[in-house]
């Protein structure tokens, strides 16, 4: 009687398992969300973009954010002059002799493009940019930050400066805000925003490496920004800003041996900028003050020769007859080392004072001559125009 007990009791427990066996192994093929273990929660944080983000340190987004719109690009084309023996292409009896001969020559010319960059000075559609980006240009196109397209029309240029002024038909336009180049000291960001190589808008960011360079052989008056920030071609014309996003110079040009940025740029300084613009505004180019004399630096050769103490000022080389110079008694050998009270360091300094002179005015300067100091004065004459034009 217990044998037989034992032998039902086991039989009811392995049919039991078998049955439970079975009922998993469907559940598994059919039903298997049913039998996984669920996946534990894994919680991220995540930066709240719906508040007002803030620039992490470090970052000039909002300067850049401030300036962009008011930079834009520039493209020119220049026409192509036409086949002169296109005439003689579309006689059938001349095709007949010459044939496959003809393909090279009867390819229409196609526009010679190129590419810069300008600044927003106005409003009204007022764009800064430089002379060389438009100088040879038949068309001119600006395109905005926004996309947007516009044909432009020079007002006026200054190659002396390499600076231009166009305009679109356009109102309410993103003027950049100035600042003031005389404000900045050698270490200070900046950033240059440009089209660099046509791949679009761009920001390189850099420092002020130094200031009042010239003797460049790039301009007749030089007075530049020097920065490390990358300006490479397709930059000319653009902003050079502080790191509050405010315009400080015109990117210009590049030292380079390769084509492309090696840290040593050159920006026209934005007060130099404002002064030709403002009057290529107001009376359509620019005028200089102008003496008449042949300049050349000082060097400690010529400073112990005139018994100088410092090698500082600009030896008057020459005198142009019946010129300003001449009239106020200024002779080749005098140094000059004042222009109104400010200090000449060298030949290039001098010219860029003289040329802030306003023709018809008074001015004194003051020289030496046979170890004295001497002060001159001079009715200031107007810069003549150049005889050749600069290419």
């Amino acid at each position: 009687m217990n044998h037989s007990l034992h032998k039902k009791l086991w039989l009811i427990f392995a049919q039991a398992v078998t049955i439970s066996l079975a009922i998993l192994f469907v559940g598994r093929i059919f039903f298997p969300q049913l039998l996984n273990k669920p996946n534990q929660e894994i919680v991220v944080k995540q930066v709240n973009t719906e508040t007002k983000k803030i620039p992490l340190a470090g970052s000039y987004s909002l300067a850049a954010k401030k300036a962009m719109p008011a930079v834009v690009n520039i493209f020119t084309s220049k026409n192509v002059t036409l086949n002169p023996h296109q005439k003689y292409l579309d006689d059938p009896l001349f095709r007949q002799f010459f044939g496959d001969q003809l393909e090279d020559m009867e390819n229409p010319p196609q526009p010679d493009n190129s590419l810069g960059s300008g600044v927003i000075v106005s409003e009204q559609g007022l764009i800064l940019t430089n002379n060389h980006v438009v100088a040879t240009a038949d068309e001119i196109e600006i395109a905005l930050s926004d996309g947007r397209k516009m044909s432009a029309k020079v007002v006026g240029t200054d190659p002396d400066t390499d600076l231009a002024l166009i305009k679109v038909d356009a109102d309410n336009l993103p003027a950049i805000t100035f600042s003031s180049s005389d404000t900045l000291s050698v270490g200070d960001v900046v950033l240059a925003i440009g089209n660099p190589f046509g791949v679009g808008q761009t920001v390189t960011q850099g420092i002020v490496s130094a200031l009042g360079r010239n003797h460049l052989g790039i301009n007749t008056y030089e007075n530049f920004i020097q920065t490390d920030a990358s300006i490479n071609p397709g930059n000319s014309g653009g902003a050079l800003i502080d790191a509050e996003g405010n315009l400080v110079g015109i990117n210009s040009a590049i030292y380079s041996r390769s084509g492309g940025s090696m840290g040593i740029g050159f920006a026209i300084p934005v007060t130099l900028a404002r002064q030709v613009m403002e009057q290529i505004i107001s009376q359509g180019d620019v005028t200089r003050g102008w003496i008449g004399i042949e300049a050349q630096d000082i060097t400690p050769e010529l400073a112990e020769s005139f018994k100088l103490t410092r090698t500082q000022g600009s030896l008057i080389a020459g005198v142009l007859r019946n010129s300003p110079a001449d009239k106020a008694g200024l002779r080749a050998g005098d140094v000059l080392l004042e222009i109104e009270g400010k200090e000449v360091t060298d030949s290039g300094s001098m010219l860029n004072l003289i040329a802030a002179l306003k023709p018809n005015q008074k001015a004194v300067l003051k020289i030496a001559r046979a170890e004295k100091t001497l002060n001159v004065p001079i009715i200031v004459g107007k810069r003549p125009k150049p005889m050749i034009a600069r290419e």
